[in-house]
């Protein structure tokens, strides 16, 4: 009876549970994270581009960059108001970098307005390379808010880079009216340079590639070539 009674006070002495909340067990199930973790900002675009990258821009789930996120479907729009405004903020991002690299490019250029295009060229694709989802996103106007923030005036700076490099072909003032000739110039160089990015992206050049010794000869050599050909003022 003792050893009964011991038995006894033992179980006694161990502190009772607190029921878990319906709210805590079901975010548990779930496996979420808790909403106001520090970088969910960072996690949601992080995801976005993965997601972008795997499927493309039509691709795009809020659900899914929600879930990878660790986080419920409604909580992205605490920063970005909607799928649209995740989007818009990708893209922002996107050009903001996209226009740095080519100013850089075009201060390599020097002087020279045939250099500069070519340097402006070069780092045009080597963006859309490196950074492929964001660079396929940043000209879907269709899915992308161009009045979210300041995404009109960094992605028009980008585009004053590329300008400002044929004005001086041109022999034109940085300020004024372009020239019909101007703009003729400026879409050729433009459609050239865009089209070899999204050709080298989808694999076209791959076989060209391969035969001539590998991937690398895609910016390497082929782009060169290419860019050698560019409209010259």
């Amino acid at each position: 009876m003792s050893n009964l009674n011991n038995v006894k006070m033992v179980v006694q002495a161990v502190p009772k549970r607190k029921p878990a909340t319906r709210k805590a067990h079901g975010a548990k199930a779930r496996g979420a994270r808790p909403y106001h973790h520090g970088n969910l900002r960072e996690q949601l675009l992080a995801a976005t581009e993965a997601l972008i990258l795997e499927r493309g821009v039509d691709g795009f789930a809020l659900r899914e960059v929600a879930r990878r996120a660790g986080v419920s479907p409604a909580a992205p729009a605490h920063h970005f108001g909607d799928a649209r405004g995740l989007l818009s903020e990708l893209a922002l991002q996107g050009f903001q970098e996209f226009g740095d690299d080519l100013a850089a490019a075009d201060a390599r250029g020097g002087n020279n307005p045939a250099k500069r295009l070519n340097e402006q060229g070069l780092a045009y694709v080597a963006f859309a390379m490196k950074r492929p989802a964001r660079f396929t996103l940043m000209f879907r106007h269709d899915v992308c808010d161009m009045s979210y923030r300041d995404l009109a005036t960094v992605g028009n700076r980008a585009f004053r880079v590329l300008e400002g490099a044929i004005r001086a072909a041109k022999g034109l003032e940085p300020e004024g009216d372009m020239t019909p000739d101007a703009w003729g110039m400026l879409l050729a160089t433009w459609s050239m340079v865009h089209g070899f990015a999204h050709l080298a992206l989808g694999g076209e050049f791959n076989y060209a590639a391969m035969a001539s010794g590998g991937k690398d000869v895609i910016g390497q050599s082929f782009l060169p070539l290419m860019l050698a050909h560019l409209p010259k003022g």
